[in-house]
Parts: C-alpha cells; structure tokens; sequence
C-alpha cells in the first residue's frame, strides 16, 4: 500500500489531526454495531461498570 500511495496509484487520505480517514470512519461505527448485537441489561452493565470506573475515588 505504501507503495502505491509512494508512486500515486492511490491518494494517502488522512484527517486534519494525521488519522487515516477509513480507519476514523470505521471507528464511528463500531460503536453502534457493538451496540445493536447486545442486549438491553447487557448495555447496561456495561454502562453501569463505566460509570463506576469513571467515578471511583482515587484517595
């Protein structure tokens, strides 16, 4: 692939912070694709674990 992008077969797309493009938008996805195969009580144990962690006293 470096190749490619070196020789100009491909054009190398990146974000403005130097992220490749497909990796960020595939990214995005994931989230919700994770999401949509779990079930409601698991998403909540989830989010619940999170916001503990999230939360949890560092003293």
């Amino acid at each position: 692939m470096i190749a490619k992008i070196a020789t100009g077969e491909i054009e190398d797309i990146t974000t403005k912070d130097g992220k490749n493009a497909a990796a960020v938008a595939l990214g995005r996805m994931g989230g919700k694709a994770r999401a949509a195969g779990m079930t409601a009580k698991k998403r909540s144990e989830i989010a619940k674990k999170a916001a503990k962690s999230r939360w949890k006293s560092e003293a």
